[in-house]
């Protein structure tokens, strides 16, 4: 058997999900300027419709409406995701040839190595492809690069690596569609590539044997969205489709497809939510033996999209950012769940200590932008040559929760600084590097998420040039924290049935947020009060109008704000549910409270 060999790969990671809900709830001192932002009403005649055809309330048929569903055959697809209406996947771009070299690689018996990114959304989708492969081959190798000596993708190291270890393919996933040199070293090695990679092309191509990306300007996929696994699993699904196999055959493998799905914040839209709903259904009834030991410990009866988000994806990717990411695949492609047990637990204990790191690094940069940044300054960029390299990207994300702006955040001790990239929304972080592409070594990335490398000594010209850039093309509204509203509501109008159907709409995400409430004219009971062990949340009892029925709230990060219980006020919120003593009863998570004036 061929031996696996697995190493740890850098990559552009967001770790942050649903944004504009979770600076909601995490600034506290900023809560006093959030905008809220109300979505356009949709067309009467459209909703009048739709409630008459689904049976449903009006609010709820809103909703639909919003999400681009007009009629029951889309509320049908959308309520009841199916394999079936998964895309041809021989409609994406050199399809074909990839699967005509691969059918070629395993009759001859070619070595075969399949090569990821070292985050969640690599290491899930070389488990996937690999796991899938060693069904017709024996000789096949996984490899993720080392992220300290190689950095972000295809390595020239891992390319000599091939070529020592006689392997004449290898299938690159999310990572290649830039490396275009390293392809050349490669042809010249007589190795051949096939690149599955989901960002944003440029303008010259690798001269690979196939590159499979939906963002190629020619390229006629219908949808553009897909993770890096899931572009993985389309070439596993093309491989079954041209033998003749049904794709139910590879529901088992959608566990990991979720899992990239939730963890790199692609929007759960068309493909991708048939993915990540059948993949959470997978999750829930028959994870791989992988993913069943990372979610052993958990007490819920049922995991979600945010589950997934926070439980799940953080600790397969803290092996990568710590220590090596070969600990993730080696779980992800476990059989034995003695084994796999073994290597959930030691992969937490790396995510324990990946949180100490992160929390300490974010303290240290909170107090180098209160010292020396400018407080009317457009965006952060800091740096500490010691700040370990496998947080900066979660670090980045928790700035911008204290200082809603695009942020930079770098390392590195020697001449060449490594840094992450986060944006806020609305604005495109990605245009802005390339416009100071001057002062950068690389980058790479996506409109909120980004990697780069640049010389030490460029340093301040590119935190001018980057400062510069923001300042000139970041809109204002885009500076403040915003919470877009669904609808406004009256709270009688809520109910077990309407949470039910609520739910129907999951997974929430990108494309496809958890539905966000207003409800104005409240009152409290007087028994709204403060709580929690930190005494930062409120507890909320709320009255609507003469209607004497009490609803209950949870404001998390509010407690400044219990003085607007005295009067009539305002909330935005979502819904959710609360089980005690045998009974179920609405809850509502209140994102923001304003006066009712």
């Amino acid at each position: 058997m061929f031996k696996f060999v697995a190493y740890k790969c850098n990559k552009l990671y967001s770790f942050f999900f649903n944004l504009n809900i979770k600076i909601a709830i995490a600034v506290n001192e900023k809560q006093k300027y959030m905008r809220w932002k109300y979505k356009p009403e949709p067309n009467p005649k459209k909703v009048t419709y739709l409630e008459k055809a689904l049976e449903i309330d009006h609010t709820l048929a809103k909703l639909l409406i919003q999400r681009g569903i007009e009629n029951y055959d889309e509320a049908k697809a959308f309520f009841r995701p199916s394999l079936e209406n998964l895309h041809d996947p021989f409609l994406m771009k050199d399809m074909d040839k990839a699967i005509s070299r691969i059918l070629k690689a395993i009759e001859k018996k070619e070595n075969i190595l399949v090569y990821g990114d070292y985050d969640v959304d690599g290491t899930t989708a070389v488990a996937l492809v690999a796991k899938f492969l060693l069904q017709h081959s024996q000789s096949i190798a996984t490899y993720v690069p080392d992220r300290e000596q190689e950095g972000y993708g295809i390595s020239f190291q891992s390319v000599d690596f091939a070529y020592d270890n006689d392997i004449s393919l290898v299938i690159a996933l999310d990572c290649g569609i830039k490396a275009i040199d390293k392809i050349e070293y490669a042809n010249k090695k007589h190795i051949d590539y096939i690149i599955c990679d989901h960002h944003t092309p440029g303008e010259k191509l690798p001269e690979a044997v196939a590159i499979l990306n939906p963002k190629q300007k020619d390229c006629p996929y219908p949808y553009k969205d897909l993770s890096g696994c899931g572009i993985g699993f389309k070439l596993i699904q093309a491989y079954q489709q041209k033998q003749g196999a049904e794709i139910t055959s590879l529901i088992h493998y959608l566990d990991l497809v979720a899992t990239s799905i939730a963890a790199d914040i692609v929007p759960i839209t068309g493909e991708n939510r048939i993915l990540a709903h059948l993949g959470l259904q997978t999750i829930n009834e028959n994870p791989s033996i992988g993913i069943h030991a990372l979610i052993k410990s958990n007490d819920k009866e049922k995991l979600n999209i945010v589950d997934v988000v926070f439980g799940i994806a953080p600790r397969i990717n803290a092996a990568g950012r710590l220590h090596h990411a070969k600990f993730a695949v080696e779980l992800l492609m476990e059989e034995k769940i003695e084994e796999a047990i073994k290597m959930a637990h030691n992969i937490s204990t790396i995510n324990e200590d990946r949180k100490s790191l992160d929390q300490q690094i974010t303290k240290d940069a909170l107090s180098q932008i209160q010292n020396e940044q400018n407080p009317d300054s457009y965006t952060s960029v800091v740096y500490q040559p010691d700040w370990h390299k496998g947080v900066v990207g979660i670090v980045a994300s928790r700035l911008i929760e204290t200082h809603y702006k695009p942020t930079v955040v770098f390392t590195g001790d020697g001449e060449i600084l490594t840094a992450s990239a986060r944006s806020v929304k609305g604005f495109d972080l990605y245009k802005a590097l390339e416009n100071c592409a001057q002062y950068i070594e690389q980058f790479g990335g996506h409109k909120y998420a980004a990697g780069l490398k640049i010389k030490r000594k460029n340093l301040e010209a590119f935190k001018n040039c980057f400062e510069q850039t923001v300042k000139k093309t970041i809109k204002p509204e885009n500076r403040i924290p915003e919470i877009q509203i669904d609808s406004r509501v009256f709270l009688s109008e809520l109910s077990l049935k309407f949470y039910r159907i609520l739910q129907q709409m999951a997974p929430f995400g990108p494309g496809n947020m958890q539905p966000v409430f207003e409800a104005s004219g409240l009152r409290d009971n007087g028994m709204g009060k403060v709580v929690g062990s930190d005494r930062k949340h409120l507890k909320l009892n709320i009255i609507e109008g003469s209607n004497n029925k009490t609803y209950n709230g949870i404001a998390f990060n509010m407690a400044d704000k219990i003085n607007l219980l005295k009067g009539v006020f305002k909330i935005i919120f979502t819904v959710d549910i609360n089980h005690w003593n045998g009974t179920s009863s609405i809850q509502l998570k209140i994102k923001d409270i304003k006066p009712d004036v």
